[in-house]
């Protein structure tokens, strides 16, 4: 069964909404655990409304496609009250972006996977390197762990955050 790595990320009432998008996850998840990275602020560069984001990546084992699983990730942002459209760079109640789908390589109009993002930003590769040390990138074959321990991360400041979802205390003191 596939393994599934999502991107969330908020600006706008953090807290609020990555708990929301975590419930929402849980239940999409069942009856497979949601395992969680720590959560980790960062700058909101090139965007317009500079309020920090709160970042983290999830992952779970599904037997749900690439395309199912991106329609309950948009909706979800739709219920947390982010609008619809192809606006970059704004503030946002929620993000979900699918990093991966097992070990798929997929490109098309609609999506890209592995998710570029993952090699690009700290925000993403931190978290997944920590929650997925081992897992290798589909298509460079390098493990997270090796990849985030090469990335230059001097112009991505971002730092981890204490974090408390339902009864799961997410702490900055955990070890990566």
């Amino acid at each position: 069964m596939p393994l599934v790595a999502l991107g969330l990320g908020s600006n706008i009432r953090r807290q609020h909404h990555l708990t929301r998008a975590l419930e929402a996850l849980e239940s999409l998840a069942a009856p497979h655990p949601l395992q969680l990275s720590r959560v980790f602020e960062s700058p909101a560069v090139g965007f317009d409304d500079e309020r920090p984001f709160y970042n983290m990546v999830v992952a779970f084992e599904t037997e749900l496609s690439p395309a199912t699983i991106d329609r309950h990730c948009k909706a979800i942002e739709r219920e947390n009250g982010r609008p619809a459209g192809p606006a970059k760079f704004v503030a946002r109640t929620l993000d979900i972006d699918l990093l991966l789908w097992g070990d798929s390589v997929e490109c098309d109009d609609t999506r890209r996977l592995p998710r570029e993002d993952i090699e690009r930003y700290a925000f993403v590769l931190h978290p997944l390197a920590e929650l997925l040390p081992a897992h290798r990138h589909p298509v460079s074959g390098v493990t997270f762990a090796a990849l985030w321990a090469s990335f230059d991360a001097t112009d991505q400041p971002h730092r981890p955050i204490d974090f408390v979802w339902g009864e799961r205390r997410i702490s900055r003191s955990d070890e990566t």
